[in-house]
Parts: C-alpha cells; sequence; structure tokens
C-alpha cells in the first residue's frame, strides 16, 4: 500500500470546500481547515497556477473553481456507464434486504428495466433486464413522472387520457395521476401498491446525475405476503440509500446532502 503524501490531501481539501460553497477567501480556507495561512497561500498559488482555481476580477483574495475542474467532469460524465453503476449498486441494496431491486429509465410513458438482481427467497418477484411497463403502475415510473414540469405532463398525458390498468389497483386517469405525482414530490418516494402486479409492492426512490436532471429510479420489489409495516420503513430507507448511493457514483451533488434537489420548475403538475 502506498503512503498517503499530506500536501496532495491538503489541496483536495481545498477544492472540495468548493461543493459547499462557489467563492472562498484564503481566510476561509485557513478557518475552515485550520491550516497554516502560509501552507493555505502556497497551494492556492498552485491551484490557480494549474488552473484548478481562478482568482474572482476585482477580488482578488477571493477564490472559484477554474476550468481545469469543469474539464476533468466532463471527461468523468462521458465515462459513466448508468446500467453498470446500476447493476452494482442494485447488488448491495438487494444483499442488505433480501428482496428484489430494480433500477429502470423512462421512455416516453413506460419505463425500461435496466438493472435487476433478485432475492433468494423462493417466492419472489419475476421480471427481467429489457421488460417495458407503463409508468403509471410502476414506482419507479411514479417516481420518473414526478420530475416531468406541467407542460411535459399534459402533453404526455392529456387531461382526458384514460390510462391502461394492469391490476384493479391501477391509476387509470391522469387527473389521478398528477395527484399521486404531487405526493410523490413531497415525499421523495413512489409506491406501487399491487399496481403492476397483485401479488407485488414495490417502494422507489430517483436517481439524479451530475446535471441535477432525474436520470433513474430505482426499487425494491416485496410480495404483499412479506409486505408490512416494518419492512416497508426498513426499505424505504434501504431504497433511499441506494439512489442517493447511485445518484452520487454518476455524478450528482448537493450542498446540503441527499435531500430534495432544487425545484427546476415553477409548478407542477
Amino acid at each position: 500500500m502506498g503512503r498517503n503524501v499530506p500536501a496532495v490531501s491538503r489541496a483536495l481539501d481545498i477544492l472540495e470546500l468548493f461543493l459547499q460553497q462557489p467563492l472562498l477567501s484564503a481566510a476561509d480556507v485557513v478557518a475552515r481547515l485550520g491550516l497554516p495561512r502560509t501552507t493555505v497561500h502556497e497551494l492556492l498559488v498552485t491551484l490557480v497556477d494549474r488552473r484548478y482555481l481562478v482568482q474572482v476580477p476585482g477580488q482578488p483574495l477571493r477564490y472559484r473553481l477554474g476550468v481545469r475542474v469543469f474539464q476533468l467532469g466532463s471527461v468523468f460524465a462521458e465515462q459513466v456507464d448508468l446500467a453498470r453503476e446500476a447493476q452494482l449498486v442494485a447488488n448491495d441494496v438487494a444483499i442488505a434486504c433480501d428482496e428484489t431491486v430494480h433500477v429502470a429509465v423512462r421512455e416516453g410513458r413506460d419505463v425500461i428495466y435496466i438493472a435487476r438482481v433478485d432475492s433468494t427467497h423462493p417466492v419472489r418477484m419475476v421480471s427481467a433486464v429489457g421488460r417495458r411497463l407503463p409508468a403509471h403502475c410502476t414506482g419507479v415510473g411514479k417516481m420518473l413522472l414526478s420530475d416531468l414540469s406541467p407542460d411535459q405532463f399534459d402533453s404526455l398525458y392529456p387531461p382526458s387520457t384514460r390510462l391502461a390498468s394492469m391490476t384493479p389497483n391501477s391509476i387509470t386517469s391522469a387527473a389521478r395521476l398528477k395527484s399521486v405525482l404531487k405526493q410523490v414530490r413531497q415525499e421523495g418516494l413512489a409506491f406501487d401498491d399491487a399496481e403492476s402486479s397483485e401479488d407485488v409492492r414495490c417502494v422507489a426512490a430517483g436517481v439524479r446525475d451530475h446535471t441535477g436532471a432525474m436520470v433513474a429510479a430505482m426499487s425494491i420489489s416485496v410480495p404483499t405476503t412479506r409486505w408490512s409495516d416494518g419492512s416497508r420503513a426498513k426499505l424505504m430507507d434501504l431504497v433511499r440509500d441506494g439512489a442517493a448511493r447511485l445518484s452520487d457514483n454518476v455524478g450528482y451533488r448537493t450542498p446540503a446532502g441527499y435531500g430534495a434537489p432544487p425545484d427546476r420548475h415553477a409548478s407542477r403538475p
């Protein structure tokens, strides 16, 4: 194993401060990291020289991130394989709960499953990567639909639209779906209450990429015989954590942690 290089660690500590605040002074860095002023000055000069930081015009003692950080981030974004990352995280979540875990993306009114890990229980949900289902009948689908703007929603589901049902519990009207999506946004979770299969319930959370867009959703599916208030609470926590970890792996960040991201639409459906 190699040795941790203190100077490199300190330089990275400085860069990571900008994840919480876009502009910082040398004094801010000294106060937050507890480093000597001389050390901070030398590190800042080096980071500016290498274009990882730039001095703010008209405010020479304040700094912001430089173009080199953007260039590295762009290379990272190009290399991210959502399906591969989804499979890795889904596997960990499935080990934690021993239930079936899915990750899906939306295409129009449907969702397509891009990752799946099965439960080891004899009774489990039968599914497949590549399977397509109506978004309004699934937890992952409702989660993804909740990120639409009002105009996008109305274009996809005009007010008079009658939605196909998969079970007696399926949502069949655009108005009802719109109401459910409002609750999904408030809770940050979506549920499938035996709406795609009468024998299965699930809970889902959204996955966001480096742009803040919801690009996928993760769900945990459970036979109704194993669904209870206790298991529901545990699965809610696990799917939140799993979706947050996958979001992190594909570049999403928020200064306040994995809470709700800023609302990108003035109003919602």
